[in-house]
C-alpha cells in the first residue's frame, strides 16, 4: 500500500462515536464533546464549548483513526486528574504554537519533549501539584507506548487497553487501519476480535479458540473484551 493511499486511510473516517467510545471505553457523550463541542450554561447564559478534536470528516461520519489517536491520548489527560476541558484546550493551543502543528497530540515529538512541556502548561493554568504533575506524566506516556508509528513519526497502529483500571503494558488487541477495516484484531494477526466475540457467545469454549488461533487462553479473554460489555 502505497504512502499516499495509507495517509488517506488513516484520515477516513470509520468510527461512530458509539463504537469508538466502547474501544477507548469512555462515555460515547464525553466523546462526541470532544470532537464536536457541547452547549452549556451559565447564570441563564447559553455557552459553547469548542471541540478539542477536529475531526477528519463530518460530525455524522465519526472518527477517523488519527481522530481515534488522538482521543486515545487526551483519555490519559481526563482520567488522572479530571482537568476541565477549557484548560486543556489552553495546553493544546499552547503546543499547537509551540510545536508549529496542527494536530500536537499526533506528533512523534510529543511523546519526547512535548509530554514534559504538555504538563507544565496545565500546571500554570491550574497549579496541579507536583505529584500530580508526575503521575499525569506516566499515565500520557502509558497511553503514547499503546501507538506504533511509522519511519516518518505517524502513527499507524494503536493497542487499545482492554482491562478497565490497569495500565497493562502488552496488549494482544491492534486497531490498525489496513486490517478488517480498522476494527479491533488479534496482535500480528488477520484475525477481528469481533470473529472471536461471535464464537465465544455461539457457546465455544475460550480454550477451544485459544488452541484454535494457537494463543494463549487470557489473550481470547482481552480480545473478546473488545467486542462485549467490558463490565460484564
Amino acid at each position: 500500500m502505497g504512502n499516499e493511499q495509507l495517509d488517506r486511510l488513516r484520515r477516513t473516517p470509520a468510527y461512530p462515536f458509539i463504537e469508538a467510545a466502547h474501544y477507548l471505553n469512555m462515555p460515547p457523550s464525553t466523546l462526541r464533546s470532544w470532537c464536536i463541542g457541547q452547549d452549556y450554561k451559565v447564570n441563564g447564559e447559553t455557552r459553547r464549548f469548542q471541540p478539542l478534536i477536529e475531526l477528519d470528516g463530518t460530525r455524522g461520519e465519526g472518527l477517523s483513526f488519527l481522530n481515534l489517536v488522538e482521543a486515545h491520548v487526551l483519555a490519559a489527560i481526563r482520567r488522572t486528574h479530571q482537568i476541565p476541558l477549557p484548560k486543556v484546550r489552553e495546553a493544546i493551543e499552547f503546543m499547537r504554537e509551540k510545536m508549529k502543528t496542527t494536530r500536537p497530540l499526533l506528533e512523534l515529538s510529543f511523546q519526547t519533549d512535548g509530554v514534559s512541556l504538555f504538563v507544565q502548561e496545565l500546571h500554570a493554568l491550574v497549579n496541579v501539584t507536583r505529584q500530580g504533575q508526575v503521575e499525569m506524566k506516566e499515565m500520557l506516556l502509558a497511553h503514547l507506548r499503546r501507538i506504533e508509528r511509522d519511519r516518518a513519526g505517524l502513527p499507524i497502529r494503536l493497542f487499545p487497553f482492554t482491562r478497565p483500571g490497569t495500565q497493562e503494558r502488552e496488549t494482544p488487541v491492534q486497531i490498525d487501519p489496513t486490517i478488517a477495516f480498522g476494527r479491533p484484531s488479534l496482535r500480528g494477526r488477520a484475525v477481528p476480535t469481533a470473529v472471536l466475540a461471535d464464537r465465544f457467545k455461539a457457546g465455544e469454549p475460550m480454550k477451544e479458540l485459544a488452541k484454535d488461533f494457537d494463543v494463549g487462553v487470557d489473550v481470547i479473554e482481552d480480545a473478546i473484551r473488545c467486542e462485549l460489555d467490558r463490565a460484564a
